[in-house]
């Protein structure tokens, strides 16, 4: 039990520190000294949007990297990295300017139920010709995925405890092991939702924390299905994922309650800072989503309509996934 209070009150003052650091950006005055506990207060950061139309002080905006919002404006760099062999690259958070490689930025997905090998087969066509970040894919799906995909430099991506998260983080991480064994690159975990709720965050961080360590050395994704939180669940959540050692904090899964919003994507940014990826996911369907997503701090997107997104298709015709 000491234990649980231990990993509470470490949640309430994170949790509090980023509440008094959001709300000291937003409103340009020192943050008070001491404050209450945000479990216990009624206040939340002003509006994301405020702080996104705040416009840039800084002496060098090109190369700025002060509000937190700045898009990587050097693609070709980043391409130039990822042709010499980069696996991952790390950048200041983002927004402004979109890179023109957006292909590069999107986990191409499928995650139906009724997804048929010549469904997969097709995703991972897609992928390979438009040089997509990785497949999103079922476990059931990962070997199939790796042989279709070997020597395109596409990643294998796998969703894990999907799309409810209520699973044992034992048999979460089971499923994930499995899943780098066979070949998973990158996994994405949903986070024990009910368990956030109930103020149970030694499971949510235990959940984590086992995925993280069986999932080694694939990066893991922690889906917090941002449709069904509050804000200070969302800001608990992005706290114990960074805790916990994940690669990437997720809006959605694309099967809850919403999909991600440009006011999450930028809140998430902010709390996560540039030691981790931010993933947006769910109705991601067009390219003016994506840049939409790329500006508020999105470094990935998750999308079933991508190849719609990176031709200029007909929003119309773009068949969902789950995403």
């Amino acid at each position: 039990m000491a234990d649980d209070r231990e990993l509470e009150r470490l949640v309430e003052v994170i949790a509090e520190r980023v509440r008094v650091r959001l709300d000291a950006e937003a409103a340009a005055t020192p943050a008070p000294a001491a404050a209450t506990s945000y479990a216990s207060t009624a206040s939340v950061p002003r509006s994301t949007q405020e702080l996104r139309d705040t416009p840039c002080e800084s002496e060098h905006p090109t190369d700025c990297k002060d509000c937190g919002l700045c898009v990587v404006r050097r693609p070709w760099s980043v391409r130039a990295a990822q042709d010499a062999g980069a696996g991952r690259i790390a950048s200041a958070p983002v927004g402004g300017e979109v890179p023109a490689d957006i292909a590069g930025m999107i986990d191409h997905t499928l995650l139906k139920a009724e997804a048929t090998r010549d469904d997969v087969k097709k995703l991972c066509d897609e992928a390979r010709k438009y040089r997509f970040a990785s497949v999103c894919v079922n476990t059931t799906w990962v070997t199939f995925a790796r042989e279709a995909l070997r020597g395109s430099g596409v990643m294998v991506c796998c969703v894990v405890g999907f799309p409810l998260g209520a699973m044992s983080p034992v048999a979460k991480a089971y499923e994930a092991r499995e899943a780098v064994r066979q070949g998973a690159q990158e996994i994405d975990m949903v986070i024990n939702i009910g368990a956030l709720k109930s103020r149970d965050y030694e499971t949510v961080f235990e959940d984590i924390c086992r995925v993280v360590k069986a999932a080694h050395p694939a990066g893991v994704k922690v889906i917090l299905e941002t449709g069904a939180l509050t804000q200070e669940e969302k800001i608990i959540a992005c706290s114990l994922a960074k805790l916990a050692g994940a690669a990437f904090v997720k809006t959605s899964t694309g099967f809850g309650p919403g999909g991600a919003t440009v006011e999450d994507i930028a809140l998430m940014r902010k709390l996560v800072g540039s030691d981790m990826g931010v993933k947006a996911s769910g109705g991601v369907r067009t390219r003016e989503d994506a840049e939409k997503m790329a500006r508020a701090g999105a470094n990935r997107l998750g999308a079933s309509a991508s190849v719609s997104i990176v031709t200029g298709g007909d929003k119309a015709k773009a068949k969902s996934g789950g995403y």
